[in-house]
């Protein structure tokens, strides 16, 4: 029997947010007044993950509405499914841009592919740099330190990576922990309930890829709670 998924807005769901929130705030950022933020939106697109996907392409467009007065954002969403199909789009500056390949993508069953979109992502930073990588997903079905290796190098390059995960499954717990902790990221887990949740973090994760932890900490004021958290926490961190 499946493990019951915990709602976010529970005690121990709060602590998660907090958790993620406070490693967010630490995270160095890398971001350059002179360039747009790119921000590499990977999502799991297995069977098991239509649902969520359906939440993302409803919500997404708070990535590039709560960066527009940043200088703007870049995506490229990349997402797997299926028997060895890994896709990527164009760099994306819009959400009308984005909207339409999304909602073209169907889910279907496979095995996941993290190792690869890690591979992925240190080629596509290797050619312009991505400044956070955001991944959502729900399980792990690879080796575990090979993984880690790959996400070990993105660290080295400076590419945070800021892992949702759906549920609880305990190997993925696990993974995604060691690689938010590779690259310097952050992980939190979350329910496919609150989608208004997931929106807030996600958007806090695209404030800071454009504009920096300073961007973060002037976004946070006056928003909803999860956001009010990273106002606490960065005044609790010197500059």
């Amino acid at each position: 029997m499946a493990p019951k998924k915990r709602d976010i807005t529970t005690k121990d769901g709060a602590a998660d947010v907090r958790n993620f929130l406070d490693k967010l705030a630490a995270t160095p950022s890398v971001h350059t007044e002179k360039s747009r933020g790119r921000l590499l939106f990977a999502m799991d697109a297995t069977a098991s993950r239509e649902p969520t996907w359906d939440t993302a392409c409803q919500i997404q467009g708070d990535m590039f509405a709560q960066t527009s007065t940043l200088g703007g954002l870049d995506v490229q969403l990349a997402y797997y499914r299926g028997y060895k199909d890994f896709r990527a789009t164009p760099w994306i500056s819009t959400s009308a841009d984005l909207i339409p390949y999304m909602a073209k993508v169907r889910c279907l069953g496979g095995q996941t592919q993290v190792e690869r979109l890690l591979r992925y992502a240190v080629r596509e930073t290797a050619k312009q740099k991505i400044n956070a990588l955001v991944f959502v997903g729900d399980c792990l079905e690879e080796d575990v330190d090979r993984v880690c290796t790959v996400a070990g190098e993105l660290g080295m390059l400076g590419v945070p990576c800021f892992l949702f995960h759906e549920g609880q499954e305990p190997t993925a717990s696990s993974a995604f922990k060691q690689i938010a902790t590779l690259t310097r990221g952050a992980y939190c887990r979350f329910d496919a309930s609150s989608a208004a949740q997931l929106r807030d973090l996600l958007a806090a994760v695209a404030v800071y890829a454009a504009g920096g932890r300073k961007a973060l900490s002037d976004y946070s004021k006056g928003k909803a709670k999860p956001v009010l958290q990273i106002a606490h926490q960065l005044g609790a961190k010197s500059p």
